[in-house]
C-alpha cells in the first residue's frame, strides 16, 4: 500500500516539478530537464537578478496549482482516447466506414421493418439514416485527420469530427423523428438559453442573436455542432497538456 502511494507521490512530484521547470523556461534559459546535462540548470550571477529569478518562480506556484488539475485529467481522458484511436487504427478509414454502416445500417432496417422496435415513430427510417449518414462522414474524416496530420492537425480536426460523430446524430435524428425531438429539443433549448443570456449576454450580443435567429429546424444542429467543435478542442489540448507534462513512450 505505501508502495503504491509513494508511486503516486513520486510522479505527482515529477508532474510538478516538470510544469514548474517550464514555467521558469518562459523567460529563463535553460531550465527545463537542465539539472543532468553538463551546464546544468541556469541562475542569475547578480543579487537583482536572482531576486526576479525568485520572484517568478514563486508566482509560477498558483499558475501550476490551477493548471496541474486540467493535465490529471488529460491523462484520464488520453487513456480513453488511446483505446479509441488504437482500434481505429486498426480498422482503418475503410474499417471504420464500414463498421458504422453496418451499425447505422441495422438501426435504419429495423427502423423501417419493426418501428415500433426502437421506439420511432413514422419518420424514424429517414432519422436514422440521415443520422448515420452524418456520423460515418464525421468519423470517417475524424480517422482520415488523425492519420495524415500532425498533433495540430489531430487537435484542430480530428477530436472535432469525433465529437461530431457522438453529438450531432441525435440532433439531425430529432428534426426527422418526434419522438427522438421530444428528448433532444428540450435539451437542447436549455443549452441554448443558457449560452445566450448567460454567455452572450455577459458580453453584450445577446439582443442580436434574439432577434435575428429562431431556436427551430437546423438552428438545433448548428447549436450542437457549435458544442462538439470547441469541445473536440478542449479534449484535444487536455490531452497534448498531459502528452507534455507525462509524456508516454
Amino acid at each position: 500500500m505505501s508502495t503504491g502511494s509513494q508511486g503516486v507521490v513520486g510522479g505527482v512530484r515529477i508532474d510538478l516539478n516538470r510544469l514548474h521547470e517550464t514555467w521558469m523556461e518562459l523567460v529563463y534559459p535553460r531550465q527545463r530537464n537542465a539539472n543532468d546535462t553538463v551546464l546544468g540548470t541556469w541562475t542569475p550571477d547578480s543579487s537583482v537578478g536572482l531576486a526576479l529569478y525568485r520572484l517568478w518562480s514563486a508566482l509560477g506556484v498558483p499558475v501550476i496549482a490551477l493548471v496541474y488539475p486540467l493535465v490529471l485529467c488529460g491523462v484520464v481522458l488520453r487513456y480513453q482516447t488511446r483505446r479509441i484511436d488504437g482500434t481505429a487504427t486498426r480498422l482503418g478509414v475503410v474499417g471504420v466506414v464500414l463498421l458504422s454502416l453496418v451499425v447505422w445500417g441495422g438501426l435504419a432496417a429495423l427502423a423501417r421493418l419493426e418501428p415500433g422496435s426502437i421506439d420511432l415513430v413514422s419518420g424514424g427510417f429517414t432519422a436514422v439514416a440521415v443520422a448515420g449518414g452524418v456520423a460515418t462522414l464525421s468519423a470517417a474524416l475524424a480517422v482520415t485527420f488523425r492519420r495524415v496530420g500532425g498533433r495540430g492537425t489531430t487537435v484542430a480536426l480530428a477530436y472535432p469530427f469525433a465529437m461530431t460523430a457522438i453529438f450531432l446524430p441525435p440532433v439531425v435524428a430529432a428534426l426527422y423523428s418526434t419522438t427522438v425531438a421530444s428528448v433532444v429539443i428540450p435539451a437542447s433549448d436549455s443549452l441554448s438559453r443558457w449560452f445566450l443570456y448567460e454567455v452572450l449576454a455577459a458580453v453584450g450580443v445577446a439582443e442580436f442573436f434574439i432577434e435575428n435567429f429562431d431556436r427551430e429546424g437546423i438552428a438545433y444542429v448548428i447549436i450542437w455542432l457549435g458544442v462538439s467543435i470547441p469541445l473536440g478542442w478542449v479534449l484535444g489540448v487536455l490531452v497534448t497538456l498531459a502528452d507534455f507534462v507525462r509524456p508516454t513512450e
